[in-house]
């Protein structure tokens, strides 16, 4: 009787352990799961045991709002010029809007994409649309039609949420989609109160507040199956190669916006600045994490050092993110944009390795600066610095020197190693043998939508393959070098494009500087410096060789510099790929000590 009624009881509770399959065929329009049973042999040694709805509950960060909403439901949530509104009404917003996506035939494994600018509707989608049971996919606002046209294709995605300011983007990349496709993507717009009587949206079905008003507070969650069920979509920058949609579980999303939380040292009541594109790696996973602590969201349609200090000033904001490149605007902008810090903002910076003269510009201003490191692959976020007390009362050079590491995993992460991808064997402690960052644990992706092999491929051998160079101090901190694809080989010497960038920010009169490389007849590659100078100050190509020269091994020094403006992604990431075809494009160095360009 015991052993039939054990069996029963797990034949119930097998529902509970679903895994979602992200391989879909091309003809499906949904996200398909498949059953995953576990083996409850392991349990049998031990009785009383019981997997049930009580001790079980899948994970997703869904429970973060609904907490928010019964603790805290007069507590403001989210701020945006001089809308306001607390969590008990993001709760009903949020509700209203998963019921009228049900409304418009919007069901389980469903994708619906958007294309914003950090705006409240964008925060609000983030618990929206898997609270309807959906995916939800953040595409990068910047991109062309013609990109957004092949995403919106590989995605699958059913409803398009479009800022008005890209209305233009979604319509011409519907336009291409209809070509290729049978079935287009409903669009709803979304409208700022001070958007231009100008626009025309007579021609589109919906409107984000007229669509959300249909909606019922009262709506019944589709909760997922399994905390392994898809949440969102991300596709990836594309600084080295087409995009790739990564897949993120709800599990995965809710061990790292926790994780994120803890690594950003959030208490209670946190009052975010949302700097960080919420369509990338869905903001870190902080528009859950910030509803974890009872937060406040300050959105910010542009980021410019005069919204950020205004913005600080007036909400009181306690944190913030931005790239390396949003450190340097900050440091470099106007007097007369800047407004007096009176507390800590403790700020994490993502991408590049920040230089460490900017942190310790950051820091005079009044910003606590720490660095992370992580990938789309990896949620965002997968490392950081963390700080030990002893190291406050080190030199401040050398102090900036340590927070530019990218340090140790946070906890939501199993293991990360630098290892030599050859042998998988760990590279030695020593600060200085190179090799591939690669990581384990619960907050790498599910893998790549629609893409079995380059899944397996970065899977190999049990680990997930970053291709970042980097190598490990003796403390277990790691420092991350050069992406592998840009390494520079000179003369059979590798060069690390980073190590030379951090000493071209050090010239008075370099604003901005990435280094790739140039093809060399006599070396093989040599670097090649594309750098942007401050206004006002002048320097020359050869000036700025003789610095590095004076600075760095000479080899290390650039060959070529370039004066241009940087491309950049919307995240503010430098894209290399597009300086080493310019590079490649200039031709070969001839002779062995090579020319200076300039232009």
């Amino acid at each position: 009787m015991r052993n039939s009624l054990k069996a029963l009881l797990w034949t119930r509770s097998l529902r509970h352990f679903r895994t979602t399959h992200i391989y879909s065929a091309h003809h499906s329009r949904k996200i398909c799961n498949f059953s995953h049973y576990p083996d409850p042999g392991s349990w049998e040694s031990m009785e009383g045991l019981l997997c049930s709805p009580a001790n079980y509950v899948p994970l997703s960060p869904i429970s973060f709002l609904e907490r928010a909403a019964k603790v805290c439901s007069d507590r403001t949530s989210l701020v945006y010029g001089s809308l306001k509104y607390s969590w008990g009404e993001t709760h009903q917003r949020c509700l209203k809007l998963a019921s009228a996506l049900s409304q418009l035939g919007i069901s389980r494994g469903d994708v619906v994409a958007t294309l914003s600018p950090n705006v409240p509707a964008m925060y609000e989608l983030h618990f929206a649309v898997p609270m309807a049971g959906a995916i939800l996919c953040t595409l990068n606002s910047r991109l062309d039609a013609a990109m957004v046209s092949v995403l919106l294709e590989h995605s699958q995605a059913k409803i398009l949420f479009i800022d008005y300011q890209l209305l233009d983007i979604a319509q011409g990349a519907l336009n291409l989609l209809g070509k290729r496709a049978k079935e287009l993507p409903i669009l709803v717009v979304v409208i700022d109160s001070d958007c231009p009587s100008s626009i025309d949206i007579t021609s589109i079905s919906y409107e984000y507040e007229k669509l959300l008003a249909v909606g019922h507070n009262g709506f019944d969650i589709v909760r997922p199956h399994s905390e392994w069920d898809t949440i969102s979509i991300n596709y990836t920058s594309g600084t080295t190669s087409r995009p790739k949609g990564v897949v993120y579980s709800h599990r995965g999303a809710y061990l790292n916006s926790l994780a994120t939380v803890l690594l950003f040292r959030m208490d209670l009541f946190p009052v975010y600045l949302w700097n960080v594109p919420l369509f990338h790696c869905n903001g870190w996973c902080l528009p859950w994490g910030v509803a974890a602590q009872f937060g406040v969201n300050v959105c910010l349609r542009k980021v410019s050092p005069k919204n950020i200090f205004d913005n600080i000033t007036q909400h009181k904001v306690t944190h913030m993110g931005g790239a390396p490149t949003v450190l340097n605007m900050i440091v470099n902008s106007e007097l007369t944009d800047r407004k007096p810090l009176n507390h800590k903002v403790v700020v994490m910076s993502g991408g590049s390795p920040p230089p460490p003269q900017i942190i310790s510009k950051m820091e005079e201003i009044g910003f606590s600066i720490s660095h992370l490191y992580g990938l789309t692959e990896t949620y965002g976020p997968g490392t950081f610095c963390a700080w030990r007390p002893e190291w406050d009362l080190l030199p401040h050079e050398e102090r900036s020197k340590l927070k530019a590491r990218q340090g140790v995993p946070h906890v939501g992460l199993e293991e990360i190693d630098v290892k030599d991808p050859a042998t998988m064997e760990s590279v030695q402690s020593d600060g200085r043998t190179i090799g591939e960052v690669m990581f384990r644990g619960n907050t790498v992706m599910s893998g790549y939508l629609r893409d079995m092999e380059a899944t397996e491929e970065a899977f190999q051998d049990g680990w997930f393959h970053s291709g970042d160079l980097a190598v490990k101090h003796s403390d277990g901190y790691i420092e991350i070098k050069d992406r592998l694809k840009d390494i520079i080989v000179s003369g059979g010497e590798n060069i690390s494009s980073v190590e030379v960038e951090t000493v071209l920010y050090n010239h008075p009169a370099i604003l901005e500087a990435a280094v790739v490389a140039r093809p060399d007849d006599h070396w093989g590659q040599t670097p090649c410096a594309f750098v942007k100078l401050k206004e006002g100050i002048d320097a020359g190509a050869q000036e700025i060789i003789n610095f590095c020269r004076d600075h760095l091994p000479h080899y290390m020094a650039p060959k070529t510099v370039i004066f241009e403006d940087m491309p950049k992604t919307s995240t503010g990431k430098i894209q290399k790929y597009i300086l080493r075809e310019k590079a490649k494009a200039l031709g070969s160095i001839s002779g062995p000590k090579g020319v200076i360009n300039s232009s």
